[in-house]
């Protein structure tokens, strides 16, 4: 059977090659909040943002990192015969606690097995002495740190009619800060936002290139009921781009994005029962293979028009 050909980097094969063998990301629900919703920047979140946040599938925030680990691994082991596990630290803001808290909850998902700690947070809850201990964790334990941050756009005003509570400014700040510590760093955006248009795509994809981030999530926005957005949409008062758009801003961003950044995700998911719009009623599978096959048919690839750096404008000199 011939082997499909990919048109960029995906992250299954990175891991694959990195650790030898397919590795599961185990999430972990902690009874955690956000500066954004608590008042310390703002109240309510994101407009996008709902009650759950974004761990619709995790298990419940009472039981401890630990139980949370070693029941899915457990599960993932029995169904899959796993054997290299990352303890992905999902929902909400991961780094919005305590030190004493974050200390606790880093140490317990240490366990066998875990080759990997994967720490979703905020660009404006990076702080060093969170960084300082994580980097003596992973000499102690033997295991590789990446922090994810959600950035969603590099449209400052877009970024804060979704009341997003940060500019781009402290997103560039976290990421110079945490590739001091030799961290990886994954990045989530959504292509398809209101108020963003392709330009902002291709920009999206420039800064990321030019901080050499290592993986990319990208995301199409669903919108959940009883949300900001939501009561926006519901009036009427935004209007969202196409599936076809969808997959066109897909491939662009690819294109200029650097061939050395990682892909974790082309498409989100959410539980249609919670969400007013969620994927344009189709399988994220479905639109993962159409943005695939759309790629092979125009010769199309991961950083076909990555030209634009290192003095690029020099180029006709030399």
């Amino acid at each position: 059977m011939q082997e499909k050909k990919i048109c960029y980097k995906v992250y299954s094969q990175y891991l694959k090659e990195k650790y030898g063998e397919k590795v599961y990301k185990i999430p972990i629900n902690l009874p955690v909040t956000c500066p954004n919703r608590d008042g310390t920047i703002g109240y309510g979140g994101c407009s996008y943002c709902g009650e759950k946040g974004a761990g619709f599938e995790n298990l419940s925030n009472c039981l401890s990192v630990e139980e949370q680990m070693r029941t899915n691994i457990s599960y993932i082991q029995k169904r899959y015969k796993a054997k290299k596990f990352i303890a992905y630290f999902q929902n909400f803001t991961n780094t919005y606690m305590s030190f004493s808290t974050f200390k606790k909850n880093m140490r317990e998902a240490c366990i066998d097995n875990v080759v990997e700690l994967s720490i979703s947070t905020r660009p404006d809850c990076i702080r060093e002495e969170y960084l300082s201990y994580l980097k003596e964790l992973s000499y102690q334990k033997h295991i590789n740190i990446t922090i994810e941050l959600g950035l969603q756009t590099v449209n400052y005003r877009t970024l804060e009619k979704i009341h997003r509570g940060h500019t781009l400014a402290e997103f560039i700040d976290a990421v110079l800060r945490i590739q001091k510590y030799g961290f990886q760093i994954c990045v989530h955006l959504i292509l398809n936002l209101p108020w963003d248009e392709k330009i902002d795509v291709v920009e999206n994809a420039k800064i990321l290139s030019a901080l050499s981030i290592d993986f990319v999530k990208l995301h199409s926005l669903y919108i959940e009921k009883n949300t900001m957005l939501g009561k926006q949409y519901k009036k009427g008062e935004i209007s969202l781009i196409t599936k076809e758009e969808y997959v066109e801003r897909v491939i662009l961003f690819l294109e200029y994005l650097s061939p050395n950044i990682v892909i974790q995700r082309l498409i989100g998911r959410a539980p249609k029962e919670d969400t007013l719009f969620v994927n344009w009623n189709t399988s994220w599978w479905k639109i993962r293979d159409e943005i695939e096959g759309q790629m092979k048919k125009r010769n199309s690839f991961q950083g076909r028009k990555y030209n634009y750096l290192h003095g690029s404008a020099l180029k006709k000199l030399l």
